[in-house]
């Protein structure tokens, strides 16, 4: 065990944030999602939701603030216009974490799919809630931080 790292965050998706670089990206995805289909790495989460998942790295990994898009979730197929409620959730916790200087940005279901086939990693969590889905780039730590 490790002090001030969630236990959810396994050796193997440690490893993998650390290996990642400024700009890779890594996918949190729902229980419905094709992982396996769609992730060049994956990481299984299970009895994790996505929300709780989303929390944990973003404790440890900063966001992208040289891009302007650095969070992605996905529209609703039948309501494209609403955010689903669980994206709502990741909202809160992107500017939470990222110190309200990050907003979402919404994709339509396949050019999700498209974007999560680039991703460094895909962590499949035991979310059941739909479209419980998020994108997110890694940034870089400045040298005042530690």
């Amino acid at each position: 065990m490790l002090r001030h790292i969630d236990p959810i965050l396994s050796p193997e998706l440690l490893a993998i944030l650390r290996q990642m670089g400024h700009g890779d990206e890594i996918a949190i995805v729902d229980a419905n999602f094709p992982s396996v289909t769609m992730g060049k790495r994956v990481v299984r989460a299970d009895g994790v939701t996505a929300t709780h998942m989303a929390e944990a790295i973003l404790k440890l990994m900063p966001l992208d603030a040289f891009e302007t898009e650095t969070a992605f979730y996905m529209r609703q197929v039948h309501a494209p216009e609403e955010p689903a409620p669980v994206c709502v959730e990741f909202m809160r916790i992107v500017k939470h974490y990222g110190e309200g200087k990050f907003a979402m940005t919404p994709l339509e279901r396949f050019a999700f799919y498209e974007r999560v086939r680039g991703c460094f990693a895909v962590v499949a969590t035991a979310e059941r809630r739909l479209y419980g889905n998020i994108i997110l780039k890694k940034g870089v730590l400045q040298p005042d931080e530690s």
